[in-house]
């Protein structure tokens, strides 16, 4: 993918502007035959940023998986699986109903242990870990995507949300894959390549109506760097929303559509980086990491929208609708593991790891509260 530009902001005057790069990341590298023959070794460690990200974060989820008993939170899907079709399809807030007609039919198939209810979770993080490493090694570099994986999968609310019966994982695959299926549309947007993200942004709309906030993260770089291409991205996205208003106002006949949430106030605000990091210091870092991750290039930008114009957007609603929730930002969490991955790739190997394993011990406190990385230790042993 070239880097067009490094502007952030929709272009109001003429687009040949120079690229700022003081870090040498847009420039084509010489093609010496030292150079060669490291590409096609790097070839042979292509799946790295894919498979070490996921490993570690399935292992991780799956240590917690059948502990505790579920939570008051996922008490609503075990009901819903556990009820006849048509309960489930009445029943609870529209917003969760397709997600709990997902998990009666998952229940249909495995069951509705604690376990059953809990992997499709696991599996949707596990998934979207190994893309979210595969994303920033396309975006960057394949040590970056390495960074940026195993990042996500540390955190501890990663864990927490694989952990649990709720959509938030889910969404947080949905959102991932719809910001993989963006960036051919940026390069070269054919019809098939509209039809695949339409057919992102509806289930991402159908796991967790309130991720489609990610779409103003999306519409804000379709502007900022293909601006003549808006017309068509809005064509492909307006049919996925849509198609998820017809299902809530459908569903929503015996309840409403709005998630549940509260309105903005400085102790909520200031709650709200533990409560989407798992502990306040991680977000304090992660914004450090992300704000060193810039000048404004076109791959940054498009993790810079993805993390922060939702929570604006958000935001902003909030003042009018109590429908603030930080949890319900979940699935802007990758942003901000790639934007500190580009962070920490700039500082070289040593100190990238370093930094990484400093990460890592800051959650320590908030991933033995859920044990999670004790029970792996045990089962290893075992």
């Amino acid at each position: 993918m070239m880097d067009a530009d490094t502007m952030v902001l929709p272009r109001l005057g003429p687009t040949e502007a120079g690229v700022e790069d003081p870090w040498g990341e847009d420039r084509p590298p010489r093609r010496s035959r030292a150079a060669t023959r490291a590409a096609a070794g790097a070839g042979r460690w292509r799946a790295v940023p894919w498979l070490l990200p996921a490993l570690l974060a399935g292992g991780l989820g799956g240590a917690g998986l059948s502990t505790p008993g579920l939570r008051t939170e996922e008490l609503a899907t075990w009901r819903a699986a556990t009820s006849p079709w048509r309960d489930t399809l009445t029943g609870g807030d529209a917003a969760s109903t397709p997600y709990h007609l997902l998990m009666r039919g998952w229940a249909e198939l495995f069951g509705a242990s604690d376990v059953a209810l809990r992997l499709p979770s696991l599996l949707a993080v596990t998934v979207a870990v190994a893309l979210v490493g595969g994303l920033a090694a396309r975006l960057f570099a394949p040590g970056t995507g390495v960074l940026a994986g195993v990042l996500l999968a540390v955190l501890p609310t990663t864990t927490r949300y694989a952990q649990e019966a709720r959509p938030h994982a889910v969404a947080l695959l949905a959102a991932v894959l719809a910001t993989w299926l963006l960036l051919p549309i940026l390069d070269r947007p054919t019809a098939r390549r509209l039809v695949a993200y339409a057919a992102g942004v509806a289930l991402l709309g159908l796991c967790q109506p309130g991720a489609l906030l990610l779409l103003a993260g999306h519409g804000w770089v379709v502007l900022a760097f293909r601006r003549r291409a808006a017309g068509r991205w809005f064509a492909a996205a307006a049919p996925g929303v849509l198609l998820v208003i017809v299902s809530l106002w459908w569903a929503g006949r015996g309840g409403g559509f709005l998630p549940p949430g509260v309105r903005p106030d400085p102790a909520v605000l200031a709650a709200a980086p533990r409560e989407l990091f798992g502990v306040t210091a991680l977000g304090a870092v992660l914004a450090g990491l992300a704000l060193f991750s810039l000048p404004l290039r076109y791959a940054a930008a498009i993790c810079t929208a993805w993390a922060l114009v939702p929570a604006l957007a958000m935001l902003l609603a909030a003042w009018a609708v109590p429908v603030w929730s930080p949890a319900a930002l979940f699935f802007t969490l990758p942003a901000w593991a790639v934007l500190g991955a580009v962070a920490l790739s700039r500082l070289g190997t040593r100190w990238a790891v370093a930094g990484l394993a400093a990460i890592a011990l800051l959650g320590v406190p908030a991933q033995v509260a859920g044990a999670p990385a004790i029970r792996l230790i045990q089962a290893l042993c075992s």
